[in-house]
């Protein structure tokens, strides 16, 4: 086995590492959806059936759905999902797609994602020392936990980033996608 097909194989070998680490916590995401959707019946049982409703159940989802749309943010990297001019971007050889992917990551994903990982972590560290609470609910949850998905959705959003960059530079060396 030569250089250039040990490279490739390493290549895959950590891509696929990572893709299985969002595909796990990709996994817990669409799991943990359960106890929202729970609380949502909850309220409407209690709201409508027994005129009981919750001070809470509000709250608590629209907390969890934005905890989840960021904590599934790596998940649709891994799919492809995310926007792209798919009408341009189809026609292109695996060569020039790859070109073009590389030097998003590079230019454009990575320094804005490493500033918002600074700054999510920032105002979840803050969050954290203070205890803080949303004061405009009469239940006044704690709110550090759903600050605490934003560095975290961050996080796992670079490791997935450089699992396509890894990908992206295989597609512009072989002229074809791992």
């Amino acid at each position: 086995m030569n250089a250039d097909s040990r490279a490739a194989c390493a290549v895959v070998g950590v891509t696929r590492v990572l893709d299985g680490m969002t595909r796990w916590s990709g996994w817990i995401v669409a799991w943990m959806i359960l106890p929202m959707v729970g609380s949502l019946v909850y309220e409407v049982i209690g709201r409508y059936f027994f005129n009981a409703p919750t001070i809470w159940a509000y709250d608590m989802t629209y907390m969890l759905y934005g905890s989840f749309f960021m904590l599934g943010s790596a998940y649709t990297l891994l799919q492809k999902a995310h926007i792209r001019t798919d009408l341009f971007y189809d026609n292109w050889s695996p060569r020039v797609q790859g070109c073009v992917d590389l030097a998003c990551y590079l230019l454009l994903f990575f320094p804005a994602l490493t500033l918002f990982l600074m700054v999510g972590w920032d105002y979840f560290w803050t969050s954290f020392e203070r205890n803080e609470r949303i004061v405009t609910s009469p239940w006044m949850p704690i709110v550090w936990p759903f600050k605490g998905a934003i560095p975290v959705a961050t996080a796992l959003l670079l490791l997935q980033g450089i699992s396509e960059t890894l990908k992206s530079a295989y597609a512009v060396v072989r002229g074809e996608w791992p």
